[in-house]
């Protein structure tokens, strides 16, 4: 494993490179992580060979929605079996997408009282309400770290009507502006997770010498603006925790699912676990993805059923790709 001080030393030696040869440092720090991604495939990586994934990667289908050209985030639908929510990343306005298995479009939400600056991930879980399922919008990219406050939005889940006409104008219920900021200064992120029980939300920030995790604990109101509490540095082994783009909490609160531009990581949180946070000092498992379309694959999560992890990646008409899991006890 590289040690921290030549990870940051390789970072500043690609910025000054991009600099001379045109690219910029987000694109060379990509090429870097598809490097050692590929490097530790060539390897076998004692962590990879861990087996976790039941079958290969599956392509469902294709999004036949053409409005969805960024797809960076999506969620399992709570309240509609079978359903998934997807989001654009930034220059799109407040709204989400709503699909099945088959990629076919199930409606279209603009997400009332909500602004779209930089929406990156969405998640699903409980809120004021008891009973009530929620979906969660991270506005919380910010590329070039000047944003004081980022936003989370918080609305109940849309029931989705068998009857409703195909393309009609379609609305959330109003939503509440989350207002957070670090404890330590701007960060860009593009990972968003809510536990399924808790309705505790955790950031996870892109970083290419490791990523922190933030959390901010429920009960949380719309009311000030809200300082999030970093619980855990991911920074190894090999790639894990450099530049992730997306994550879940599964359905039953024992996994998390992380993503890069090109594999998933899946952490367990062993049994007798006195805290959840427990999980994010858990060694990785690398959970192959396969290609998503275009190569820059940023958002992933759990099926319902947490059997299976499905993912999406930028383009127009992104590929839905599943990952079957193996059940913890064969791992």
């Amino acid at each position: 494993m590289r040690s921290l001080r030549f990870v940051l030393f390789t970072v500043a030696l690609l910025a000054a490179l991009a600099s001379a040869c045109g690219s910029t440092p987000a694109e060379q720090q990509q090429r870097r992580v598809r490097e050692r991604a590929e490097a530790q495939a060539a390897k076998g990586q004692k962590q990879a060979a861990m087996p976790v994934a039941d079958a290969a990667p599956v392509t469902l289908a294709r999004l036949e929605d053409s409005a969805i050209v960024e797809s960076s985030g999506i969620v399992a639908s709570r309240r509609n079996p079978g359903v998934f929510w997807t989001h654009n990343d930034s220059g799109d306005t407040a709204r989400v997408f709503a699909f099945d298995r088959e990629g076919r479009s199930r409606g279209t939400f603009r997400v009332e009282g909500a602004q779209a600056r930089d929406w990156e991930d969405i998640a699903a879980g409980p809120g004021p309400a008891q009973g009530q399922t929620y979906l969660y919008v991270g506005d919380i990219g910010d590329n070039r770290r000047v944003r004081e406050q980022v936003v989370v939005y918080r609305f109940p889940e849309p029931e989705l009507k068998a009857d409703a006409a195909v393309g009609a104008a379609l609305s959330t219920e109003p939503a509440e502006a989350i207002r957070l900021k670090y404890p330590d200064g701007p960060h860009n992120a593009e990972a968003l997770l809510v536990h399924p029980s808790t309705g505790d939300l955790y950031v996870v920030t892109k970083m290419a010498g490791g990523a922190d995790v933030y959390k901010l604990a429920a009960p949380f109101s719309a009311e000030g603006v809200h300082t999030l509490a970093r619980v855990a540095t991911l920074n190894g082994p090999e790639s894990f925790g450099m530049l992730i783009t997306g994550g879940d909490i599964s359905p039953d609160g024992g996994r998390v699912a992380l993503c890069d531009y090109l594999q998933a990581y899946e952490l367990t949180l062993p049994a007798g676990s006195k805290s959840f946070d427990e999980i994010w000092g858990q060694t990785p498992v690398v959970v192959p993805i396969g290609v998503r379309g275009t190569g820059i694959g940023e958002a992933i999560c759990y099926r319902l059923d947490g059997a299976a992890l499905l993912a999406t990646s930028e383009g127009d008409h992104p590929p839905l790709i599943e990952i079957a899991l193996l059940p913890r006890q064969k791992r």
